[in-house]
């Protein structure tokens, strides 16, 4: 399981057998139960993770309500970027949707392999401007995509998630309430909606 992170990175830039085993003898590797709080909204984030199995939900309370704003799973990182890099209050909380394994790093491990191989530093940024390229995606699906429109982009990406994650997380991350989000995949169903062309970019 441990590979998928060397898999990961080989992906991005080939990796020598050295700065592979590096990287492996660098990792921690823990699992989380479900429901576990990795980050609460207010906290400083100190650490990332990356995927090797499972999944967290990213949520921000409103008006003391949860609002999913992002799901992680297998090959993905985690991780309050903005917070992390910033050292400021996160603006979410980050909890275990199911059973998560997780490899978990923070800066200090970061800076000990930048300082074996400088490259390293480059394969991190490449790794991070993905992560932000997401998070970009995600604010512009829901600055300009309708809830039926953002459902339909899961279906298509990720149709994963729509059996890993429960109906009312769904629907509070597409933007809407549980009975709306039944309502819209019953016309996408029997036909009577037609889907909505992507949005672009």
């Amino acid at each position: 399981m441990k590979h998928k992170l060397i898999d990961y990175f080989s992906r991005l830039s080939p990796l020598s057998e050295e700065e592979a085993q590096a990287i492996l003898d660098s990792m921690v590797v823990r699992t989380f139960k479900k429901g576990t709080v990795l980050l609460e909204q207010g906290q400083v984030c100190t650490e990332c993770y990356f995927v090797l199995e499972g999944c967290v939900r990213q949520y921000s309370l409103v008006d003391g309500e949860e609002r999913s704003n992002g799901f992680f799973t297998e090959e993905q990182w985690v991780l309050s970027l903005s917070s992390f890099m910033n050292k400021t209050p996160a603006e979410h909380f980050l909890v275990c949707a199911a059973d998560t394994t997780l490899v978990v790093g923070n800066e200090q491990k970061e800076n000990d392999l930048f300082a074996r191989f400088p490259r390293f530093e480059s394969i991190s940024r490449r790794a991070m401007e993905k992560v932000l390229a997401e998070q970009q995606d995600r604010l512009a699906s829901y600055l300009t995509d309708t809830p039926e429109q953002r459902y339909l982009r899961l279906v298509e990406t990720r149709p994963d998630l729509l059996q890993r994650i429960p109906q009312y997380h769904l629907a509070s991350y597409v933007g809407v309430k549980p009975e709306s989000l039944s309502r819209i995949r019953k016309r996408l169903a029997s036909g009577s909606g037609r889907p909505t062309p992507r949005r672009s970019g």
